[in-house]
């Protein structure tokens, strides 16, 4: 807590937004909190920074992928588009559904995990009790027949 406003000065210094930047740091110490590595006096400082760089640059890649979102959904809808030529959510989720139905079985539960309820693959592979490398491999495989399948209607 002694470098808390040290640490959000950094971020506050890298970031346009107040808000984010007081996100972010919030995130580190979360993280701190919640992990079961060993931390000691010697190796806190690189954790703080590494965890810190690594939220700002998931900030960055979050902020630059809705630019340049916003930026295509504004080029689609020009004033003598209809808003019916961009996808609505639920005709994104009919073609997600659609290319779920493609799966074998067992790739299409991992997939829903990793998709629709946001677990990492050593979560996968614990609640589903196998192994890292075969809970990876099928959520490859599948990642690769839903981009063949979205590629179409994209």
């Amino acid at each position: 807590m002694t470098h808390r406003d040290e640490l959000l000065a950094f971020v506050s210094s890298r970031l346009n937004s107040s808000m984010e930047a007081e996100d972010i740091v919030q995130n580190v110490f979360l993280r701190l909190l919640t992990t079961d590595k060993m931390i000691t006096a010697v190796t806190l400082p690189a954790l703080v920074y590494t965890m810190t760089r690594n939220l700002m640059a998931d900030y960055y890649r979050r902020h630059t992928s809705f630019e340049q979102y916003e930026h295509y959904i504004k080029g689609v809808c020009s004033d003598e588009d209809s808003m019916e030529s961009v996808f609505s959510a639920r005709e994104i989720m009919e073609h997600l559904e659609r290319g779920l139905v493609r799966l074998p079985e067992n790739c299409r539960e991992i997939y829903r995990l990793h998709i629709y309820d946001g677990m990492k693959v050593s979560e996968i592979s614990q609640q589903l009790g196998e192994g890292y490398k075969s809970v990876e491999h099928r959520l490859g495989a599948a990642r690769k027949v839903m981009r063949c399948y979205l590629r179409r209607y994209a």
